[in-house]
């Protein structure tokens, strides 16, 4: 896609849709590279922990299900390939996006329904879906009260929706600084002599990435307080709402790992480095949920997840 100009960039400032819209469409074709997505089973894995840390087993296969903020089709796809759901349903403010969630269905052999949607106003009947998810989306859109009542509206009656991946406040304070304090470095180190010709990105490509995340400061909207992301759902009209916050030290280490591979040529940095990254990460993210968050208040946790059901 082509990169919005910087007076696009100037009039996304004070229009979140906008933003939003923009951001999403550059980003559509090189999303799955940059956040290294895939459907495999690293993150079928991932999509399917997510889920069940949250909500359980219960009810699986969901028969109809709707993916708001779909993005990729990282969630869904990934969990229809777990087997926590059948019929798929893809939305999103991004053209691009759908589109691009679409082609991978059909790559994955699955026939997925996509509409460019707001999810302010989903344009389904009442009662139409088992289950409504989401991953990193609830932060990006400006009414959340609308948006959750819009949820409750289209599931069917004992509906279930499932949202993960949310930065808490504090989480995404802590990663915010690290990210930034990691582009700094990386940046001066890739243009040391002898590091330069392999590693660093050139002006160009510098001037997209600074345009992307002027972007991405404003399509981030929210950050949550764990007991008040359950207040907004039960404000809704939803019941058994509950919440559970993930990465601590996982996030600690993850965020300054993604800066780092934004920061390079693309390719650069080779297998080793991704087998590293990752198995790291999952090592932590164990010691965070089997001994952190015993002795860690939730909302220092970097990821929460929310669940609920229509009565």
């Amino acid at each position: 896609m082509t990169p919005p100009s910087a007076e696009q960039v100037a009039q996304a400032f004070a229009d979140p849709k906008l933003a939003n819209l923009l951001y999403h469409d550059w980003e559509a074709d090189t999303y799955d590279d940059k956040w290294s997505i895939s459907f495999d089973e690293r993150c079928i894995s991932y999509a399917r922990d997510r889920f069940e840390n949250v909500a359980g087993r219960e009810g699986w296969p969901y028969d109809t299900a709707l993916e708001l903020g779909c993005g990729t089709g990282f969630f869904l796809l990934n969990l229809k390939l777990a087997g926590v759901l059948d019929e798929g349903h893809v939305t999103d403010l991004s053209p691009g996006m759908v589109e691009v969630a679409q082609r991978n269905g059909a790559y994955l052999g699955f026939d997925l329904e996509g509409r460019v949607a707001d999810a302010e106003t989903l344009p389904y009947p009442d009662d139409t879906f088992d289950l409504v998810i989401g991953h990193a989306v609830l932060h990006h859109i400006p009414d959340l009260d609308q948006a959750m009542r819009e949820v409750l509206r289209v599931l069917k009656p004992g509906g279930r929706f499932v949202f993960a991946g949310e930065p808490t406040a504090k989480g995404d304070f802590l990663a915010r600084k690290l990210s930034q304090l990691t582009w700094n470095a990386a940046k001066r180190i890739t243009h040391l002599p002898g590091l330069r010709d392999k590693y660093a990105l050139g002006q160009v490509q510098l001037d997209e990435s600074s345009r992307a995340a002027a972007l991405e400061a404003v399509v981030d909207i929210h950050t949550f307080d764990p007991a008040e992301l359950r207040r907004l759902c039960v404000r809704a009209g939803a019941i058994d709402v509950q919440t559970v916050t993930e990465e601590l030290t996982a996030s600690w280490f993850g965020w300054p790992i993604r800066t780092v591979e934004a920061a390079v040529k693309p390719g650069s940095l080779g297998m080793k480095w991704a087998y590293f990254a990752y198995g790291t990460w999952l090592g932590l993210s164990a010691l965070d949920a089997k001994v952190m968050r015993h002795v860690v208040p939730a909302q220092y946790f970097y990821n929460v997840s929310v669940t609920g059901t229509k009565a």
